[in-house]
C-alpha cells in the first residue's frame, strides 16, 4: 500500500493541472451564463413595462404621443419608441421622429408586426450605443400594424456582467494558485531526484564511473537508481577497455600513409584517416555521415564499395580517381562483418609514383636501346666490312674507320650526357655553390660554339649583357647555355642569328635569353621538347649529331639551381628559351 500510496501521490500533480484547466473552462462557462440570464431578467422587465404601456397608449390623444412617449420613458427609465406599420417612427422618448430613418427593417420590429415578441441587441444609429431591444404589436385600436418598442443602454448589463466575472476569476485563480503550489512541491521533489539519475547517467557517459547515486525511497526511481549504480561498475572495466582498443586502433589508423576510408550501409563516411582526405583534396577531419559522394565523386570507387556491400566479399582492384587529380590506387575493400550491411572499409594506396618510374623506366630503355641501336648497328657493320677486307682497300678503308670514329663519338656523348643526367637526378646534394658570373659564363660558351657557328654561317650577336651574378655551379651553368647556344646554331639556317641577353628584372631576378632564327618548333611539340630523348625532327636531330638529352639536362640543371626555363617559339621564325635564376 505504501508503494502505490506514492505513485499516486506522484499521480496528484497531473490531476491538480486537470482541475486548473477544468476551473478555467468553468470560468468560461460561467460568465456567459450569468450574462444571458442578466439579458433574460433585462427583457423580461421590458415586456412587462411593455405591456403596461400598451395599454396606456390608446388613451394618449394623437398629437400628444411624443410627450406621452418621453413621460412613459421617464417612468420605465428606458427609451420609448412607437412606429407604425410602415416603418415609420411616430414618437420616441429620446429623439426627433422626424430625422428618425424608417425602422421597417429592424428584426425585433418585424418580429412584433407579425404578432411576436421582437429582440435584438445591437447599436443603436440613432444614439451610437449599445442597446437592448424588445418591441411589441400594440392594439388595433390605437393604429393597426403598429410597434411598440423598449430599449435600455447596456452599460448596467455590462457592469454587473463584469462584477460576476470578477468574482468568478478571483475565486478560479484563488483556487490555481493553490493547486500551482501543491503541484511545484510535489514536482520539485519528482524532477530533483530525476536531475540526480540524470547527472549520474551522463557521468557514466563521461567516464565518471566512481561515483554513486545515494539511497532512493523504496518506489520505481529508486530501483532505476539502484540498477544504475550497479550497471555502473559492470560498464567501467568495459569501457576502458573499449577506449584503450579504440585509442589504439584509430592512432594506428591515423598514422597510416596508406588512406583508409570506412563507410556504412547507406554509403555514409563512419572514419576517414588524413592520408585519404589529402589523396581526395578534401578538408580534414571528414564530417561523421557525410554521403560518400559529396567526398568522393568517383563512379568506380562507389561501384567497388557498392559491390562489396552488396556481395560481402573482399575485392582488390586498381583505379585512377579523378578526385585525387588522377593518381592511381590499389584498393583493398571489405566487409566491415559477416553481415555485409553494416558497411565496409578501404584501404587505398597510392601506386602513381610507382606507375610512373615503371613508365619512365620503361620509356628510358626503350629510348636508350633506340638511340645506340643506330651507331652500334653502324660500327657492327663497318667492322665487319672491314675484317672481310676493306681493311686492305685503301681508297674506303680510312673512311670507314672515321664512320666508327664518329659513331663512337655519338655513343660517348650518349653516354656523357646521361650520366650528366643522373647526377641531376640523382638527388644528391650539389656541389660547394659558389657565385657565378653570368656575363662570363655566357663569353665562355660563345667561344665554345664560336666556330661551329662560322662553319654553318650563323652569326653571334651579344644582346644587352647585365654584369650579374648567381648562385650555383659555374660548369653547370655553362653547360646549360652551351646546350642552348648549340641547339640554336645547329637548328639555324644559312645566314641566320643567335642572340643572346642578359639583365635583370623587377623581382631581383636574372632572366637570360638565346634566341635563334632557325626552323623554329611546332607548337604541338612545345609541352614534351624537355622529355629525354624526345626529338621535333628526328631525321635531322641525328644528321647534327644531337642526343636528345640536352634539353633535358638544362631543364634539370636550372631546376637544382632554384630556377626555370621556358620557351616561346614560331615555326619557320625561331626559338626563344628564357632561364630566370635567382640573384646570387
Amino acid at each position: 500500500m505504501t508503494f502505490r500510496r506514492r505513485i499516486l501521490h506522484k499521480h496528484l500533480v497531473s490531476a491538480f493541472v486537470l482541475i486548473a484547466l477544468t476551473l478555467f473552462a468553468l470560468d468560461f462557462y460561467l460568465t456567459r451564463y450569468t450574462a444571458q440570464r442578466e439579458i433574460e431578467a433585462v427583457q423580461h422587465r421590458l415586456l412587462a413595462q411593455a405591456r403596461i404601456l400598451a395599454g396606456e397608449l390608446p388613451a394618449a390623444p394623437r398629437d400628444r404621443r411624443e410627450d406621452w412617449a418621453r413621460d412613459a420613458g421617464a417612468r420605465a427609465q428606458a427609451r420609448i419608441t412607437v412606429i407604425d406599420a410602415q416603418g415609420t417612427v411616430l414618437a420616441d422618448s429620446q429623439h426627433d421622429p422626424k430625422s428618425m430613418e424608417n425602422h421597417a427593417g429592424r428584426p425585433e420590429v418585424r418580429e412584433a408586426a407579425a404578432g411576436r415578441i421582437g429582440t435584438a441587441i445591437r447599436r443603436s444609429a440613432t444614439l451610437q450605443r449599445d442597446l437592448c431591444y424588445l418591441a411589441i404589436s400594440l392594439d388595433p385600436a390605437v393604429q393597426q400594424g403598429a410597434v411598440l418598442r423598449l430599449a435600455v443602454p447596456l452599460d448596467e448589463l455590462d457592469a454587473s456582467i463584469r462584477a460576476v466575472r470578477w468574482r468568478i476569476v478571483s475565486a478560479s485563480c484563488a483556487a490555481a494558485i493553490a493547486a500551482l503550489l501543491i503541484a511545484l512541491f510535489f514536482s520539485r521533489r519528482f524532477t530533483r531526484r530525476i536531475a540526480r539519475l540524470q547527472a549520474f547517467a551522463e557521468g557514466l557517459t563521461e567516464s565518471r564511473f566512481s561515483e554513486t547515486l545515494p539511497p532512493e525511497p523504496d518506489d520505481e526511481i529508486g530501483a532505476l537508481g539502484r540498477s544504475l549504480n550497479r550497471m555502473a561498475v559492470q560498464i567501467r572495466d568495459l569501457v576502458e577497455r573499449l577506449s584503450l582498443e579504440s585509442a589504439r586502433r584509430e592512432q594506428i589508423l591515423e598514422s597510416m600513409v596508406e588512406g583508409v576510408l570506412a563507410v556504412d550501409s547507406e554509403l555514409r563516411v563512419t572514419f576517414c584517416n588524413r592520408s585519404f582526405a589529402q589523396a581526395v583534396g578534401a578538408s580534414f577531419p571528414v564530417r561523421e555521415r557525410l554521403p560518400l559522394l559529396e567526398l568522393v565523386r568517383d563512379p568506380g570507387m562507389l561501384q567497388l564499395l557498392t559491390g562489396v556491400l552488396a556481395a560481402g566479399e573482399p575485392v582488390k582492384q586498381r583505379l585512377e580517381l579523378t578526385a585525387a587529380d588522377g593518381r592511381s590506387f590499389e584498393i583493398q575493400a571489405s566487409p566491415l562483418a559477416a553481415d555485409a550491411r553494416r558497411g565496409a572499409i578501404a584501404i587505398l594506396h597510392d601506386i602513381s609514383d610507382l606507375e610512373r618510374l615503371e613508365r619512365v623506366r620503361k620509356d628510358f630503355v626503350a629510348n636508350v636501346s633506340h638511340e645506340l641501336r643506330t651507331p652500334l648497328t653502324a660500327i657492327l657493320g663497318y667492322a665487319e666490312t672491314l675484317l672481310e677486307g676493306a681493311l686492305e682497300d685503301k681508297e674506303h678503308n680510312r673512311k670507314f674507320i672515321e664512320i666508327i670514329k664518329a659513331h663512337a663519338d655519338r655513343l660517348s656523348s650518349i653516354a656523357s650526357d646521361l650520366l650528366a643526367l643522373s647526377n641531376l637526378e640523382s638527388g644528391k646534394a650539389p656541389a660547394a655553390e659558389e657565385v657565378v658570373s653570368v656575363r662570363g659564363a655566357i663569353e665562355s660558351a660563345l667561344r665554345t660554339v664560336e666556330g661551329e657557328a662560322h662553319e654553318r654561317g650563323v652569326g653571334l650577336v651579344r644582346g644587352n649583357l647585365e654584369d650579374a651574378e648567381v648562385s650555383g655551379e659555374r660548369l653547370r651553368l655553362e653547360q646549360v647555355l652551351l646546350n642552348l647556344l648549340n641547339n640554336a646554331v645547329k637548328f639555324n639556317r644559312p645566314g641566320g642569328e643567335v642572340r643572346v641577353e642578359a639583365t635583370r628584372t623587377s623581382d631581383q631576378k636574372i632572366r637570360i635569353t638565346v634566341a635563334d632564327t632557325g626552323i623554329g618548333i611546332p607548337s604541338e611539340d612545345l609541352p614534351r621538347i624537355f622529355e629525354r630523348f624526345y626529338r621535333v625532327d628526328k631525321g635531322r636531330s641525328r644528321e647534327v649529331g644531337g642526343t636528345g638529352l640536352g634539353l633535358s639536362i638544362v631543364k634539370h640543371a636550372v631546376e637544382r639551381m632554384n630556377g626555370a626555363v621556358s620557351v616561346e617559339s614560331e615555326l619557320g621564325k625561331g626559338s626563344t628559351f628564357t632561364l630566370l635564376l635567382p640573384a646570387g
